[in-house]
């Protein structure tokens, strides 16, 4: 429906697509890897359906905003989140954020506060802390994100169709939770992405979240913390589970047998749980 510019790349002006439907408390949907503002589909009719404001835009680099070959770094994202929030003067505002979007969430109350937000949704988070280091043994090693880097860097086509195959668990669930068509529009959005944000992101994976989880917890605003038992991308142990632990007074749900595209998977069970919390 728009486009916000959030800066310029020389003398280009980064420009990030969004969506602004319906009336009421407004909801700001932030997407995750490797898609765009199109992926809350079912989450997006749900809450016009009861009422709210909904809000989606589309990352830089992906969908319909700029394919630009830097800022590919939460610090930059959770700017470009607050130039959204200013520019559309949104207040008492719900941010909901899926897989890579929680990152904004987290950096965006540790960098610019929480005087606008009402309440804080994490689906499928990164948090805390994903890389393996001698202070966090629990996390993945390094070498992991090497080889997905190297493999979206070498052949983004086929890094993302074995990447859905893991996102949709789709030995489980094709046919009965998610169609092929489903599955190949997901494999579309992604190749329309900027060819440099197939690998350009993964380090932005990789940030220590400890502080802006912190931060999160300080706040103290009403949050939901929601993970997939069977997420083979997040595995729910090392985020979900010890992000919750650390927001000890944030409402957990765990999606049981969900894998982390549980919007589209579990839509129900995700809907469900998150217009219960918007209405308490």
């Amino acid at each position: 429906m728009g486009y916000i510019t959030v800066g310029q790349e020389n003398t280009t002006d980064i420009e990030l697509y969004y969506e602004d439907q319906g009336a009421g408390q407004p909801v700001v949907l932030i997407h995750g890897y490797p898609l765009d503002g199109h992926s809350w589909e079912l989450q997006t009719r749900e809450l016009l359906a009861a009422g709210y404001r909904v809000i989606t835009y589309d990352r830089r680099g992906f969908g319909g905003s700029s394919k630009v070959g830097s800022g590919y770094d939460y610090d930059t994202f959770a700017k470009d989140l607050d130039t959204v929030l200013e520019t559309l003067d949104l207040r008492d505002v719900v941010l909901v954020g899926f897989s890579m979007g929680t990152g904004e969430l987290a950096r965006y109350v540790k960098n610019h506060g929480h005087d606008r937000v009402a309440k804080l949704a994490f689906l499928a988070s990164l948090e805390p802390f994903l890389v393996q280091r001698d202070d966090n043994p629990e996390g993945v090693p390094q070498s992991v994100f090497d080889g997905i880097v190297e493999s979206a860097r070498t052949d983004r086509y086929a890094w993302f169709t074995q990447f859905y195959s893991d996102f949709y668990n789709l030995d489980e669930n094709l046919g009965s939770h998610i169609s092929e068509e489903v599955v190949r529009a997901s494999w579309s959005t992604a190749v329309g992405s900027a060819p440099v944000a197939a690998y350009a992101v993964v380090p932005s994976w990789i940030e220590d979240f400890r502080a802006d989880v912190e931060a999160v917890r300080a706040a103290g605003k009403p949050t939901l913390i929601l993970h997939g038992t069977k997420d083979n991308i997040l595995p729910i142990d090392a985020t979900g589970r010890r992000f919750s632990a650390l927001v000890p007074d944030a409402e957990y749900v765990e999606v049981e047998g969900a894998p982390h595209g549980l919007l589209w998977t579990h839509a129900d069970d995700v809907n469900k749980a998150l217009l219960g919390f918007l209405g308490r």
